[in-house]
């Protein structure tokens, strides 16, 4: 997967996912069998007010917390509500099981500044939590603050932006379950982009004679002098114009005299 590919699905799940900050969940389903699961396993799930927000989800919600939103796309998260884990397999695809705190460790080029220099899909992290920078100033993450879901919030670091939430986050770096691009590949040259000097004489002529016919075709569709001989002849009868320059085309200049005119008559 690369790094971009990670950033346009975290991105997509708060999009169009409903989603519920679950501690410990990469991507379950909110189903009476899962909810009764993550409500047992962890002291975070077991307080009331978490266990009711749980109990509470509609089964076509999934759950995720910070880490495991990372972990759950990379394990290959699809969202199969059919599957326990939303389509995603524990520890797959060489990723393994991981906190926010271990994950950040073996970024590389971990960094506490350099933040409009970020690369897309890298990590941004804080003490005990993390998420994924998806650019434009932005970051996907999974918190119980705000909208208590996979949310997109600007990157404080950066700059706040009207309409998101703001987390200043504390460093970045790049994962190393991903592949990074540092731009895109030039394409290749064809004849119709081929660089002046590439071109052969016979290349040369074809597309000179090829943008004289076109002009010849646009000036053959053009109307011949004289199309509007009436309409002039009634604007000189009217003193828009003087009748001594009755052509197809006008100058600007005269064009802005006709204009006023026309407004006087």
């Amino acid at each position: 997967m690369t790094a971009a590919e990670l950033a346009e699905k975290a991105k997509y799940i708060a999009d169009h996912y409903k989603t519920l900050y679950v501690l410990g969940c990469f991507g379950a389903p909110m189903t009476a069998a899962n909810k009764e699961r993550y409500t047992r396993n962890t002291a975070y799930n077991k307080k009331a007010a978490r266990t009711r927000l749980i109990r509470a989800a509609t089964s076509d919600t999934f759950g995720f917390d910070c880490v495991c939103l990372i972990k759950g796309i990379l394990w290959g998260w699809n969202g199969d509500a059919t599957k326990a884990y939303g389509g995603a397999k524990y520890a797959a695809n060489g990723v393994p099981d991981i906190g926010a705190d271990s994950m950040i460790k073996v970024c590389s080029g971990v960094s506490s500044s350099g933040w409009t220099g970020m690369a897309v899909g890298e990590a941004v992290w804080m003490s005990g939590h993390i998420g994924i920078y998806i650019g434009n100033g932005l970051a996907v993450e999974c918190s119980p603050k705000w909208k208590n879901c996979v949310q997109v919030t600007a990157v404080g670091n950066i700059g706040k932006k009207s309409g998101y939430n703001t987390r200043t986050w504390t460093k970045h770096g790049k994962l190393p379950y991903v592949t990074y691009t540092s731009a895109a590949p030039t394409p290749p040259k064809t004849t119709e982009h081929k660089e002046e000097d590439d071109m052969t004489a016979e290349e040369v002529k074809r597309i000179v004679n090829e943008v004289l016919t076109e002009r010849e075709n646009a000036r053959a569709k053009q109307p011949a002098d004289g199309w509007a001989e009436k309409e002039l002849k009634e604007a000189a009868e009217l003193g828009i114009i003087d009748g001594t320059r009755p052509k197809s085309y006008v100058t600007r200049q005269e064009a802005a005299i006709m204009a006023k005119r026309a407004a006087k008559v």
